[in-house]
């Protein structure tokens, strides 16, 4: 059945090949994307290429903390919210973008959705809201420890406040390290491959020791399409790799696909860096059938070479 989507944060890494995915299943899809500097505009720019040209897809430039919102969820079936200003590092510093961004902005879209009677509200959180050692299922302690991580988990709190409330049928899923083409240019494995192509030292924070269950965009992307579809309402779902890897390990997949060899300099571990994360899928698996399908090895390595491909 054809759905209209909206899909926001639709110019970011995770939310262009969302709407990519959703337009060759014959969906129509609503992008909404107010360009938030989290990272520089060219980049956005760059992804929404290929969807401006597609006769299903229409986007709107709008920041979700301000304009109206009402019209743009007109005929609109299921809301995925991705928008979001990402990252641990600068959470410590710009709390108010991330508060606004990242909490009241949610508050406003849902309130819409409500009010134009959308059918399914997704709402994308993180492993951050599980704290320094996110391994396990949905049932581990949300015990955040960056500004970033606090202000997902009370959107989370938010959206299914309003569930209880008023109805909207939401789910929650919280991603685990998403990788592949069109990374952030602030994500770990985006930095490292353009400094490996420029022969320049990669530097780590930490000893290099800390893993992660890493998730390739193209099966986060199937894991939020099924759950669009087939999510329990309330519910919170795991979206993880199906295994964990050391981050010299990464490193060194990387370098070993671009034919490089990597120096690497440690600098101390960052506040509100994890440690280890992985995820338990079991949840998502049993109720709408997610099974992470790329490896590690075989997304770094492409990953990489997607870098390689754009000089």
């Amino acid at each position: 059945m054809m759905l209209r989507v909206a899909v926001t944060g639709v110019a970011g890494f995770i939310g262009s090949h969302l709407a990519e995915r959703l337009l060759a299943e014959g969906h129509e899809v609503v992008g909404i994307d107010a360009f938030i500097d989290s990272y520089p505009r060219p980049y956005k720019e760059r992804n929404l290429t290929h969807l401006l040209d597609h006769r299903a897809f229409t986007f709107h430039p709008c920041d979700l903390r301000t304009e109206p919102l009402d019209s743009l969820l007109d005929g609109t079936d299921t809301v995925l919210h991705l928008a979001a200003m990402p990252g641990l590092p600068r959470s410590w510093t710009e709390f108010d973008s991330y508060a606004t961004n990242n909490f009241h902005a949610v508050q406003r879209l849902i309130e819409a959705s409500h009010r134009r009677g959308v059918s399914r509200f997704v709402q994308a959180s993180t492993s951050s809201v599980y704290g320094r050692r996110a391994v396990g299922d949905e049932l581990i302690p949300t015990r955040p420890v960056s500004p970033y991580g606090v202000t997902k988990l009370a959107a989370e709190h938010l959206v299914l406040a309003y569930m209880e409330t008023l109805g909207i049928p939401a789910v929650i899923l919280r991603y685990f390290s998403v990788y592949g083409p069109r990374q952030r240019p602030d994500m770990a494995y985006h930095i490292f491959s353009e400094a490996l192509l420029d022969g320049r030292p990669l530097t780590v924070f930490g000893d290099g020791g800390q893993t992660r269950s890493i998730t390739e965009v193209s099966d986060c992307v199937a894991g939020t399409i099924a759950a669009m579809a087939h999510g329990v309402p309330g519910e919170v779902y795991n979206i993880g790799g199906g295994q964990s890897i050391g981050l010299l390990e990464a490193i060194q997949v990387l370098a070993d696909a671009l034919g490089k060899r990597a120096e690497i300099r440690h600098e101390p571990a960052r506040p509100g860096d994890q440690r280890d994360t992985g995820a338990d899928t079991t949840k998502a698996r049993t109720a709408f059938g997610y099974v992470a399908m790329v490896t590690p090895q075989e997304g770094l390595a492409r990953q990489a070479l997607w870098h390689a491909s754009l000089r």
